[in-house]
């Protein structure tokens, strides 16, 4: 009996010691440490290019790293010890693009063809995100869970400038012009505003509002190091979250049957969107559903 017990305490002695000072073969430790840094990225493509490798699929593209969010935040984590380590996120996004359509060039007599010029659009959308947490983890095996809280904000918006090769006022009635919309022109475009003797008017500015989002949350997940400082996980949260769009304005260019034209600027709708729950879908933290692949270094 007596033998049996100091077995059994051996045992777990052993175990205890193995599972607090977890190493590889090599003598490399396989969970975090104090010091640690470490990025997540959607483990979704690796997922896919394992299971088509095996299954033997036509199609099996190389796999390649994937943002956690829709809004490309880099987030990673920093391990004041190996139970507590605080995250963050960044996202400084700075997008321009602009195309040209060419139209016929209005009150020309000549020879044909018809001269063309030039109608130019640019778009510019700038973003600004940041988020800050801390994550405290439980477990001294492969397996690993985790849970903490987290607050993020976002501020971007969008802004397009229009300019047209033909001039409104009395010579040119209307003025041809490709018809401005929200988006960048297609190059080659044939929709125009024809010339004649009808009022009509067309967009040379336009500027969203501000869009600003601020979210709390908890979160709950979990981890297995499938080897050495690598581990596949996922997790989810709860939390509230708040968006608000400005007002945004809209600058046009009117002439009133052909004989003067002005300039008016008006203001565009606002919008503001609450609310609390589960953080299933897209957002400055992620989506929280997918399964993610973690590096420790």
């Amino acid at each position: 009996m007596k033998k049996s017990v100091l077995a059994l305490a051996m045992a777990f002695g052993v175990t205890s010691a193995f599972a607090q000072d977890l190493t590889s073969k090599k003598g490399e430790p396989i969970l975090p440490e104090a010091g640690d840094w470490a990025i997540s990225v959607d483990a979704t493509p690796f997922l896919n290019y394992a299971g088509n490798f095996f299954g033997k699929s036509a199609a099996n593209g190389a796999p390649t790293f994937n943002f956690l969010t829709g809004n490309n935040v880099i987030v990673g984590k920093y391990f004041k010890d190996e139970k507590t380590a605080y995250r963050a996120g960044i996202n400084i996004g700075l997008n321009s693009q602009s195309a040209t359509n060419l139209v016929n060039q209005d009150n020309y007599t000549g020879t044909p063809p018809n001269p063309k010029v030039t109608d130019k659009t640019s778009v510019t959308t700038s973003g600004f995100g940041v988020t800050a947490g801390i994550e405290k983890r439980k477990g001294k095996t492969r397996l690993q869970g985790y849970y903490g809280a987290e607050a993020g904000i976002y501020v971007g918006g969008t802004s397009q400038k229009n300019t047209y090769g033909n001039q409104y006022g009395t010579t040119a009635a209307v003025g041809t012009s490709t018809t401005p919309n929200s988006t960048v022109w297609g190059t080659g475009s044939t929709s125009v505003v024809s010339g004649g003797t009808a009022s009509a008017s067309r967009t040379t500015e336009w500027k969203s509002g501000t869009n600003f989002q601020f979210g709390v949350r908890g979160f709950l997940g979990v981890e297995y190091f499938i080897a050495p400082k690598m581990s596949l996980g996922g997790e989810f949260g709860w939390g509230i979250g708040i968006s608000t769009t400005g007002a945004g304005q809209t600058t046009t260019e009117a002439i009133y049957s052909g004989t003067s034209s002005s300039t008016q600027t008006a203001k565009t709708g606002s919008s503001t969107n609450f609310n609390i729950g589960t953080d299933n879908k897209n957002s400055i933290f992620g989506p929280t559903g997918s399964v993610r692949m973690n590096f420790y270094f």
